[in-house]
């Protein structure tokens, strides 16, 4: 997206005069970097306004693969990254895999409140869908890992998710498929060593670039006028002025940022802590990462703990809680018209479930 000179000081202006905290760990040059503004009652719950220029200007299409500099994506590579993220060895009781928290075929998000892992333990926190994560500045709620890559070897040794013991049992089981040692042969040609840690995570990492999913939206911001009614650009004017789009918004429509829950409103009966595990600065008391709106109408239940069934409730505490608003059910409803564009198109053939290679018994 190209800025010029008289947007960018009008947008920094904006940012300080809404007030709004908006970390940023890492800048993403197909999102805008933006902040909550404010805007007038009256102008606010219009919904008869068109979108204006710099509105737009705030998104972005979605990118058609989410590359990354020193990232390399293969078809060696990104094909056995589709084998492991669908492979149950890599759990501690060979019945979980990637898939089974995050499904391809639903959006990459299960459906629950949280999450089961190996023998049905339950997780802490909602599991995000891995649809356009890899876009997003960091992973999990409490941005703790870097890059999908990072991300995607954690929940194989943590003890209520893939629960295996350390990386070296990992590795015995990958070793013992001639399968595996000539697929990560043929994705690591380079490496003495092929089949290492690290190259499991490089590898779902790989695979997980390409989950992405355009949609009417996308068409829309290319210039396409038909791809929305007038009821679905209504609630995108509605979105943006209301203050939504001071975090949300981008190629990814959020997923850029940290933000307090409970930023204007106290959040209620809020127990996880957030970030300020991760960083153990106080300032990040009860801060998570921005959601990405992508799919959103697909992946509830909504918010780190899953505890909001309904996108409209979302909508409504998101207002209240965030924005210091009380939106009307007409603005609700305008605001998840909009939202039910971002569902994106599943890409079929990527996501296809490969055979599963035969392992050598250990």
């Amino acid at each position: 997206m190209k800025w010029n000179r008289w947007w960018l000081i009008a947008l920094g202006a904006l940012a300080v005069n809404a007030g709004c905290r908006n970390e940023k760990e890492t800048a993403r040059p197909q999102s805008a970097q933006v902040t909550r503004g404010s805007v007038s009652g009256e102008v606010a719950t219009s919904l008869d306004a068109v979108p204006t220029k710099p509105e737009l200007a705030l998104f972005a299409p979605l990118p058609a693969v989410m590359s990354s500099p020193g990232v390399e994506l293969t078809p060696a590579r990104i094909a056995l990254g589709r084998r492991l993220y669908h492979e149950t060895v890599l759990s501690n009781g060979h019945d979980v895999s990637c898939a089974s928290c995050h499904p391809l075929n639903g959006y990459g998000a299960d459906g629950r409140r949280v999450s089961f892992g190996d023998l049905g333990h339950a997780g802490a926190r909602n599991s995000p869908t891995v649809y356009n994560a890899a876009g997003q500045v960091a992973q999990f709620w409490d941005g703790r890992s870097p890059t999908v890559e990072d991300q995607a070897k954690g929940p194989i040794l943590n003890s209520v998710e893939m629960a295996m013991p350390d990386s070296t049992a990992v590795l015995a089981h990958l070793r013992g498929s001639a399968e595996y040692v000539r697929a990560f042969t043929a994705a690591f040609p380079a490496e003495r060593v092929p089949i290492s840690y690290d190259n499991v995570g490089r590898a779902i990492g790989a695979f997980e670039r390409g989950l992405v999913t355009p949609s009417r939206w996308d068409r829309y911001l290319e210039g396409d006028s038909s791809a929305l009614s007038a009821e679905e650009v209504r609630g995108f004017t509605t979105f943006a002025r209301v203050g939504c789009a001071g975090c949300h918004a981008g190629s990814y429509v959020g997923g850029q940022s940290f933000q307090k829950l409970g930023l204007v409103k106290p959040w209620p009966a809020l127990r996880d802590s957030g970030r300020v595990r991760v960083t153990g600065k106080a300032s990040d008391l009860y801060v998570f990462k921005v959601a990405s709106l992508r799919n959103v109408a697909k992946t509830g239940p909504y918010f780190h703990d899953g505890s909001v069934a309904s996108l409209d409730s979302a909508i409504l505490l998101m207002g209240r809680h965030q924005l210091g608003r009380e939106l009307t059910t007409q603005q609700v409803a305008a605001i998840r018209a909009w939202l039910e564009t971002l569902t994106g198109d599943l890409p079929e053939a990527y996501i296809a479930q490969p055979p599963r290679p035969e392992k050598k018994p250990m």
